[in-house]
């Protein structure tokens, strides 16, 4: 097949890391169906060059400051459909895993992977096919019973609450002053977080956190 008949595939690269966005490019470019349409290391950026340039796959990191990758992925899922959504991270915990499952992404790629395996988990996203795998399921799987049913049942105040304990090692007044509550009803947040995880003290609380949510607090819906 001639050059001129091969389908381009366009790539948006939302990482805010400019050395591997520029490595991300070279080895694309490289492939005579594939050109980077556009990258960004900030989210309103993304947001925007989505809007504007339309790719057909965006190649998305999960840190970048001030950015939740779920919240993005929704947004896009909902405004264009048409576009799919490939994690390609260096934080493969089962936390990110299963909110990039759930938020509709079409796969989860280690930046530990074969540079050829990025380009075929490529062409195979936009060919239609789902780039999970039995075992990234297995582990969603897992992780939903195990730690998922337990943070999905905390209130968005019981949240706040627990970043700054995970977070910041609050006391009942810090979280108080913090939130604008007295420190009874700091105390009360804490014992039915104690309760909905099923731990008994805030060191076994932040324990479970950074055993089910590493670093996830940053960036996990809730």
């Amino acid at each position: 097949m001639s050059i001129q008949n091969v389908k381009m595939i366009s790539v948006l690269i939302v990482d805010d890391h400019p050395v591997l966005r520029a490595g991300i490019r070279t080895l694309l470019e490289k492939s005579p169906d594939m050109f980077v349409i556009g990258e960004t290391g900030d989210g309103k950026e993304a947001e925007k060059l989505l809007d504007e340039l339309r790719p057909n796959i965006v190649l998305l990191d999960l840190k970048i400051p001030n950015f939740s990758p779920f919240t993005f992925e929704k947004w896009a899922r909902t405004k264009y459909p048409e576009t799919i959504t490939l994690v390609f991270t260096a934080h493969d915990c089962d936390a990110y895993l299963v909110g990039m499952m759930d938020v509709g992404a079409a796969g989860f790629l280690s930046k530990t992977e074969a540079e050829e395996r990025l380009v075929g988990a490529i062409r195979c996203a936009v060919s239609g096919t789902s780039l999970f795998t039995e075992e990234q399921f297995s582990r969603a799987h897992r992780w939903r019973q195990d730690a998922g049913k337990k943070w999905e049942s905390l209130t968005e105040r019981e949240l706040q609450v627990l970043r700054l304990l995970a977070r910041e090692g609050c006391d009942n007044k810090c979280i108080a002053e913090r939130l604008g509550i007295t420190a009874k009803t700091a105390g009360f947040h804490i014992s039915n977080i104690l309760e909905k995880l099923d731990v008994r003290s805030r060191q076994e609380a932040v324990a479970w956190v950074h055993k089910y949510l590493p670093d996830s607090l940053e960036i996990f819906p809730g």
